[in-house]
């Protein structure tokens, strides 16, 4: 693997410690130095195949085959896991060939080889089952993981023409279903594991992007995300890629390899999962946003966008510019053209519907509430996008909010509410009449549902009726939110067109006046902490009035660094601050403060303060309490709402002259710069009451 990173050791790494690792022989010797941290684990043996002669004398049908078939399987297996085929012998003895899940119920792992055979064929020597018919049990091999059990299933089917059982009698007819029954269903039993020391990570960028700049993010992530861990990265950069394009190098996109032990000195490993994918990607893009890369985390179910393929789904068939591949099955093939096509696509699993109803909602607020066209064009697009993919998806995805056996009665009203409350994608700028008949009819499904529930049910249908409430609201908002735009373009006309020229023209002058009285630079550095502050305190007044429940703690904590960041540049001769504190009573106080500390007498300043370590443990680390609350406050989730924030300041920065060659700046108008923040408190918000309902769910 590093000798695929560095390209044979034509192309140097860079460790943890930013050393740069360049000669064979220092790679090979890497392998020693992280040596002491790895397990060298063994892989398990997920599926084991086995082959059972049963002699038996004549049965009567077919189904007593199978009964006799699986009591002397199951006599043997005990409550494994496991589907068979039968071949009748011209004597009237049977031959089964199977696949097995071999790990019991209890955590009893077979090693699916002869030692396990015997065991076996002990355990059904002494049952029952034996009594009427002699088996005799083998084991021909065993594999790890989903995939190999799914290969050596569906190889069982297509050699037994479909007519394979499993330990329930089930049929499994083709390949679908073998499929299904191994990831669906064995999934949970495997308790699969890999000996895996080192991970490869990849982290890329969109074709163009600064190769410096993206090193220094995949850096920073590197240090941030694997602080602790042994890893070493290399940069793939198209203009000095060593390997040829028609043998897979000089990629037209700049990428970096790293390879990372999975656990640290500390003896900590590295969790991988989806939730903790999307972190990782979430701090990759914070930190390319910071080094001047605009690069977004994003989920597909926001955009309608099909699902990736993955390696095993597809091969490559040419490597000229962007890889072209074709699919391993039908199916891979589907897949992969569907990505490459960027066709509309719809998650069919009930959370993920009921987040994309969710995004429409918020584009529809976007759309609403922003006041560059631009930005209102491209969330109506994305709306009837994924509207028209809900209303093409509702024939055959099934939203079942309740999973359980209930009488038919339930049934025929839980259905009647789903209709009500799925009418409202199809729903847009709707009259308020329209909707007080739409919310009567989904109280009315709700009153019905009631009524039929039985005692057993009555948390289930709490869980019902709490989601189609809350789904009403949010189409009531949106209702009135176009209500009251309908009524500011009656009242207003052309007025507001001229009344928003008027203060964009105020605020381009301020900053005028400003920047000539000031300088530039003086202007921008103060503004972009005075942003900072002023959109800190808008999310604490809304916490504080009671429209979001996250933890204030973290919005204080940044106005305080902001204060402190405002006052230190007032120290510093910054004459624009200083003239904004005089409106600003907490800020003057903050910079008094400051001018108190640099004069503090010169025998104070070389006494240590009594909690040095203190103060040197958060010189380390500015930002102590947040980390503390990382793992399991919802403040950190508020805090990297303001960082959104900023980011998207950032981007209107950068845009500037754009924006003041059409007569738009938003600079100095901090209602603009609050829109997205407002937007994104609202979304951590409903996000936050998502994942509540998930957890009572589990």
């Amino acid at each position: 693997m590093l000798n695929y990173v560095s390209r044979g050791s034509e192309l140097a790494v860079e460790n943890e410690n930013g050393e740069r690792i360049s000669s064979r022989e220092d790679l090979a010797r890497l392998r020693g130095d992280w040596n002491h941290l790895f397990q060298n684990r063994a892989e398990s043996r997920d599926i084991g195949s086995f082959t059972v002669e049963i002699q038996t004398a004549a049965v009567s049908s077919d189904e007593a085959m199978h009964e006799l078939v699986r009591n002397s399987l199951t006599s043997a297996f005990g409550d494994r896991r496991y589907a068979y085929a039968v071949t009748r012998q011209a004597d009237g003895a049977l031959t089964v060939q199977g696949a097995i899940v071999l790990r019991s119920g209890q955590g009893e792992r077979l090693s699916g080889d002869d030692k396990a055979a015997s065991i076996i064929q002990a355990r059904h020597d002494a049952s029952a089952a034996a009594q009427d018919v002699a088996a005799r049990f083998s084991f021909q091999g065993y594999g790890n993981g989903v995939e190999y059990g799914a290969s050596k299933l569906r190889s069982l089917v297509e050699r037994h023409d479909g007519n394979v059982r499993d330990d329930r009698g089930q049929v499994i007819g083709d390949e679908k279903l073998a499929g299904d029954l191994v990831q669906k269903e064995w999934r949970g039993d495997l308790h699969s594991r890999k000996g895996r020391d080192v991970m490869h990570l990849i982290m890329s960028a969109r074709a163009g992007t600064n190769v410096e700049a993206f090193e220094n993010a995949a850096r920073d992530f590197l240090a941030e995300q694997f602080a602790g861990h042994r890893y070493v990265f290399a940069m793939h950069d198209p203009a000095n890629d060593p390997k040829e394009e028609g043998d897979g190098g000089k990629r037209p996109h700049v990428h970096a390899h790293a390879i990372i032990t999975m656990r640290s000195e500390s003896g900590d490993r590295i969790e991988t999962t989806p939730q903790v994918f999307r972190e990782w990607r979430a701090t990759m893009a914070e930190m390319a946003r910071a080094q001047g890369i605009a690069m977004e985390m994003t989920d597909r179910r926001e955009f309608a966008s099909p699902p990736a393929f993955t390696r095993n789904q597809v091969r490559p068939v040419s490597r000229e510019g962007r890889t072209e591949h074709v699919g391993t099955s039908e199916a891979a093939q589907g897949r992969y053209d569907a990505k490459r096509g960027g066709r509309r696509s719809l998650a069919k699993a009930e959370r993920s519907r009921e987040y994309a109803i969710k995004v429409t909602q918020s584009w529809e607020k976007i759309a609403l509430a922003s006041g560059d066209q631009r930005v209102v064009a491209y969330a109506e697009q994305l709306l009837d996008r994924l509207t028209a993919t809900l209303s093409a998806g509702q024939a055959e995805a099934s939203v079942n909010v309740v999973h359980a056996d209930f009488g038919s009665k339930f049934r025929a009203n839980l259905v009647t509410l789903q209709k009500a409350v799925l009418e409202s994608p199809e729903m847009r700028e709707t009259t308020r009449a329209e909707f007080e008949a739409y919310e009567k009819k989904v109280e009315t499904a709700l009153f019905r549902l009631e009524r039929s529930v039985g005692p057993d049910e009555r948390d289930d249908f709490d869980e019902v009726a709490s989601v189609a409430r809350e789904h009403v609201s949010g189409r009531r908002e949106l209702m009135e939110l176009y209500e009251l735009k309908g009524r500011a373009q009656a009242e207003q006309g052309t007025a507001t067109d001229r009344e928003g020229q008027e203060r964009r023209d105020d605020a381009n002058e301020q900053w005028d006046a400003a920047v000539a009285k000031h300088g530039e630079a003086v202007v921008e550095a103060a503004n972009d902490v005075l942003v900072d502050i002023e959109t800190s305190r808008e999310g604490l007044d809304r916490i504080e009035a009671g429209e979001l429940s996250n933890d204030p703690r973290a919005l204080r904590a940044d106005i305080e660094r902001g204060l402190a960041r405002a006052a230190e540049l007032a120290v510093q001769g910054n004459t624009y601050m200083r003239e904004e504190a005089e409106k600003d009573p907490e800020l003057k106080r903050a910079i008094e403060a400051a001018e108190q500390t640099q004069e503090r007498p010169a025998e104070d300043k070389g006494k240590p303060p009594a909690n040095a370590d203190a103060v040197t443990e958060q010189q380390r680390d500015p930002r102590p309490e947040e980390a503390e609350r990382r793992p399991d406050e919802p403040a950190h989730e508020l805090a990297s709402t303001v960082d959104a924030t900023n980011r998207l300041q950032d981007k209107a920065t950068r845009d500037k002259e754009t924006a003041q060659r059409g007569g738009e700046t938003t600079r100095t108008d901090p209602a603009q710069q609050h829109i997205p923040r407002l937007e994104e408190l609202e979304r951590e918000e409903r996000e936050r009451r998502e994942r509540d309902r998930d957890d009572r769910d589990r």
